[in-house]
């Protein structure tokens, strides 16, 4: 049986003008499709066979090409929009024909010159299309291991759990949402830590260092702050709120906490009830 999008070893039943047409040796010989007369090798005769992509032309018709897209039927890859219109968007997967991304399969609003990544699936009328809703497409088999540094694609935002990342662009990863301090997009590239993989085998990201690493990290951060504020003070402390602490030191409300910790340990500030103060040596 000739599989549609995915490479095969199919057989030459027939030579015309038009190209060769083609059969599944271990399949039905009535069941045949083209290989256009650009893609023949030189020579070819039938019974000869060769390694194709199966895929539709204009015309909705399956055809054979030579060429090797950029993934295949519940693959994922990384494709740039080439083209925007009132059915979707269009991609560019190395083939002739532009693969469609319907408008129900975007995660966001796509404009040409995006680079997103997406997976190959056929719809209802059995036609070769793109999603970006890849969960279900991605691998959950990683070799990689706690306190791994690995990268990835944003593939999607949740209000309720975070960024979720396809690392390699193949493997399923989250990055929760307390680990969240900047405004990622889909399509950004993002370096990250292991933080732990659960039993599924779904990763699940930090891109913050070890504990005593960051918190040395952070305290640093914070001193540095405070050296160049006016006055060597912040009007941050302890109690000040987690969203703010968020948006101003893009760290946690416990890392902002351990970190000025450190520094008062170290008697480099004084905590006052209005924020902290460089002490001055």
């Amino acid at each position: 049986m000739i599989k549609l999008g995915k490479t095969q070893t199919l057989a030459v039943a027939r030579k015309s003008d038009f190209g060769v047409y083609l059969y599944d040796p271990y399949g039905s010989r009535e069941d045949q499709i083209l290989l256009p007369k650009n893609q023949v090798p030189a020579g070819m005769d039938v019974e000869d066979e060769i390694d194709v992509f199966v895929y539709k032309d204009s015309e909705d018709r399956m055809i054979a090409t030579t060429t090797t897209p950029a993934l295949e039927l519940g693959q994922v890859a990384l494709l740039r929009v080439v083209q925007t219109t009132k059915i979707g968007a269009f991609l560019n997967w190395g083939l002739a024909k532009d693969l469609l991304l319907p408008f129900k399969e975007q995660t966001k609003p796509v404009k040409e010159g995006d680079e997103i990544l997406v997976g190959l699936y056929t719809d209802k009328s059995n036609r070769l299309c793109a999603t970006m809703k890849i969960y279900d497409f991605l691998d959950t088999s990683s070799p990689y291991k706690k306190d791994d540094i690995v990268s990835g694609h944003v593939y999607e935002l949740s209000d309720n759990f975070g960024v979720f990342v396809a690392v390699d662009d193949k493997y399923s990863a989250l990055l929760p949402k307390q680990e969240v301090f900047e405004p990622f997009q889909p399509g950004d590239l993002i370096e990250a830590r292991i933080r732990s993989i659960r039993e599924d085998g779904k990763i699940t990201l930090t891109v913050r260092e070890k504990g005593y690493i960051q918190m040395d990290a952070d305290a640093q951060f914070i001193y540095e702050r405070l050296c160049s504020s006016h006055k060597g003070m912040l009007p941050f402390h302890d109690k000040t709120d987690a969203e703010i602490i968020k948006r101003e030191f893009h760290l946690s409300k416990n890392a902002f906490k351990r970190a000025i910790g450190n520094l008062y340990k170290n008697g480099r500030i004084r905590i006052e009830k209005d924020g902290i103060y460089l002490v001055k040596k």
